[in-house]
């Protein structure tokens, strides 16, 4: 387990978006990369992951959840969240869970390979890779922040990501997020 690894810049550059103390939930959250950032900006956090090592290696940031969400029942049925994190992860039936896991103004910051990463690594399955424009349609419902579809260099790989919000419930006016990054 690679628990130092940094938080992945896609989940730096679009954290700011959620809102203040907000309960963020990691989906298969491994080690705890983005547990500790987002602990570190005062969210409460919650992480789930089918590996109990991984999840006993986080316990001390929040509620750590020990399931196989592949293969079982979803551990958060009924429960919203400020914001939803998924990084280097897929299971397509777990796309509209996903989307009905934000609550009123929350945040989907997701990111994982994309098809043309057979070229140059793993994952290389194409049940492992987006197909282009895949995260745009799952996210439909929801405002499209931003979005990438592309070549990254170090290391080199295909990936596809998206931020995007649920709009505010009833009033049918959008979230108020900034674009800008937090001043340092």
């Amino acid at each position: 387990m690679r628990g130092s690894e940094f938080p992945s810049d896609w989940v730096r550059r679009w954290s700011h978006l959620i809102a203040p103390g907000s309960t963020v939930l990691d989906v298969a959250c491994g080690a705890g990369r983005h547990l500790r950032w987002l602990h570190g900006l005062g969210h409460a956090v919650v992480g789930v992951d089918r590996s109990a090592e991984a999840v006993a290696a986080s316990a001390h940031l929040g509620e750590m959840v020990c399931a196989d969400i592949e293969n079982g029942p979803w551990p958060f049925a009924g429960r919203q969240f400020g914001a939803v994190v998924v990084t280097n992860y897929l299971w397509r039936p777990l796309f509209p869970t996903l989307v009905a896991s934000l609550a009123p103004g929350g945040v989907l910051v997701y990111e994982t390979f994309a098809h043309g990463n057979e070229t140059v690594g793993r994952p290389a399955r194409p049940e492992f890779l987006l197909q282009p424009g895949e995260l745009l349609a799952a996210c439909a419902s929801l405002r499209t922040v931003a979005y990438e579809d592309g070549f990254l260099e170090e290391p080199a790989r295909f990936v596809q990501r998206i931020t995007a919000v649920r709009e505010l419930g009833g009033t049918g006016e959008p979230p108020r997020h900034r674009l800008a990054s937090r001043p340092s």
